[in-house]
């Protein structure tokens, strides 16, 4: 099959053999299903793979292999890809050679299933189940990078997910009435260039070529610069409305990164819409100065006011019900024995709704620019990113939570999010729709995120059970 659009330099696409139909995948049994065994907590400290040659189990007449990898051989084969031996945690960055390792890691699973594969315009990576120019396909996948220092299922898990979901599929002998697609956004973290969902914006055309273009990492590298060196054209990138009118439906699913399953009971819920959201940047401007030899009332210290703005923050947030973060800072000069010029921090905050968010935001800003009056400091405000509520499709909704409760007659918790997805960013232009996977701890961002394998498991299922109601006869 050819790209719809331009194809970038470096770009690959492949299709199975013509006149081959995809190979029928036997049905695997987990590890710790009900075929027995006793389930195995997919930590980030689990095993490393035991190496070999490489090689995969061949199909009956010597072609490609008839069953890929389980979900457990999937994983075990991804986790070491882009973790940092000393924090344990991953840093898969945007362009990066982690992020190359995970695309070929991406490539090698749509090729062994016998799906067709290709890149778009903008980076995204996608495997094709049928004839995607048919259109009203069902579409599942999340992204496989990482925030600094971020745990092994956030993303990764929707990635996996969706290769094993279609096992599950093959192995039922679903048959597929519209075209099925998994696949791969990039740089949905924003790590690196500082903007989250670059690729899923860029396809939405939520972000333009032009601001795409002059978006840097922490290195003055700029995103066209990072694409070109891992051999991509950057000019090739920008909207593309032709793909996303090929889809029907895209149900991600991911890790919960909170609480609420673990706390109802249930391994599975459902999204309901995704809390307003941004970040912005507060510049504290002060006076450099000696840090032994200045007097304390002769200061013009932007450090203070920075530092009575973070604790603003937690209690706009606390008397509100929402969050509010500053997780990043710069400070210049930057020395031990020096009073600050600047401090610069970056406020992220999340609410369930719009004027709460305001609320927030507002009362932060109206302490930090008192703290500032009081400490001699001029105080520039900059708001670099918003997301506004995203509401999930509420007919998709519905219809994952009547496939879900269809044979148990149980009804699937529906729950919010203060997290951003890609499929938020595609719900303006298609249908989109949210999994969640329980998380024990509600840890996420973090090393210590986890998910157990029995959980995972019944993600799988419960996404396979999503699609087959979605796209099979």
């Amino acid at each position: 099959m050819t790209h719809d659009g331009n194809a970038p330099v470096g770009a690959e696409v492949s299709s199975p053999p013509a006149g081959s139909a995809a190979p029928a995948l036997p049905q695997e049994s987990p590890a710790g299903s009900a075929s027995g065994g006793t389930p195995v907590a997919l930590r980030n400290d689990c095993p490393q793979p035991v190496p070999g040659d490489g090689s995969r189990p061949a199909s009956a007449d010597g072609g490609q292999p008839a069953g890929g990898s389980s979900f457990h051989e999937m994983w075990r084969e991804l986790l070491p890809v882009g973790r940092h031996p000393d924090s344990r945690g991953y840093r898969r960055y945007a362009w990066t050679g982690a992020d190359a390792d995970c695309r070929a890691w991406f490539r090698e699973q749509a090729e062994a299933r016998g799906l067709a594969y290709e890149v778009d315009r903008n980076g995204n990576q996608w495997a094709w189940l049928g004839d995607p120019a048919a259109g009203d396909a069902v579409v599942t996948g999340s992204h496989l990078d990482s925030v600094p220092d971020g745990g092994a299922f956030d993303g990764p898990l929707g990635v996996v997910s969706s290769f094993a979901a279609l096992d599950e599929l093959r192995g039922r002998g679903a048959r597929f009435a519209k075209p099925l697609a998994i696949v791969n956004f990039g740089d949905e973290e924003g790590a690196r260039f500082g903007l989250a969902c670059v690729g899923s914006r860029l396809t939405a055309g939520q972000l333009t070529v032009e601001q795409a273009h002059r978006l840097t990492d922490g290195d003055g590298v700029s995103l066209p610069q990072a694409m070109e060196a891992a051999g991509y054209d950057p000019e090739a990138i920008g909207p593309d409305p032709e793909r996303l009118a090929r889809i029907g439906a895209f149900v991600e699913l991911h890790v919960e990164q909170g609480r609420a399953l673990d706390l109802s009971g249930d391994r599975v819920g459902i999204a309901s819409a995704i809390w307003p959201h941004g970040r912005w940047r507060f510049d504290f401007r002060g006076e450099a100065n000696h840090a032994g030899t200045t007097r304390l009332t002769d200061r013009r210290d932007p450090m203070l006011s920075y530092a009575e703005t973070v604790l603003a923050a937690r209690r706009e947030a606390r008397l509100a019900g929402a969050v509010a973060t500053f997780g990043k800072i710069s400070v210049e000069p930057n020395g031990v024995n020096a009073i600050p010029s600047l401090v610069r921090g970056w406020l992220d905050s999340r609410a369930a709704d719009q004027e709460t968010l305001d609320t927030v935001v507002g009362g932060v800003e109206k302490a930090a620019r008192e703290y500032a009056t009081a400490h001699g400091v001029d105080l520039d405000v900059v708001r670099e990113s918003f997301t506004p509520v995203v509401e999930f499709d509420h007919a998709l909704r519905d219809e994952l939570g009547r496939i879900l409760g269809k044979d148990t007659g149980l009804t699937v918790p529906v729950l919010g999010t203060g997290a951003g997805h890609d499929a938020g960013i595609l719900s303006g232009s298609i249908p989109t729709a949210m999994l969640f996977v329980r998380n024990p701890t509600g840890v996420s961002h973090s090393p210590a995120e986890f998910a157990a394998e029995d959980d995972c498991v019944a993600g799988v299922r419960a996404l396979a059970d999503v699609l087959e109601g979605l796209a099979c006869r």
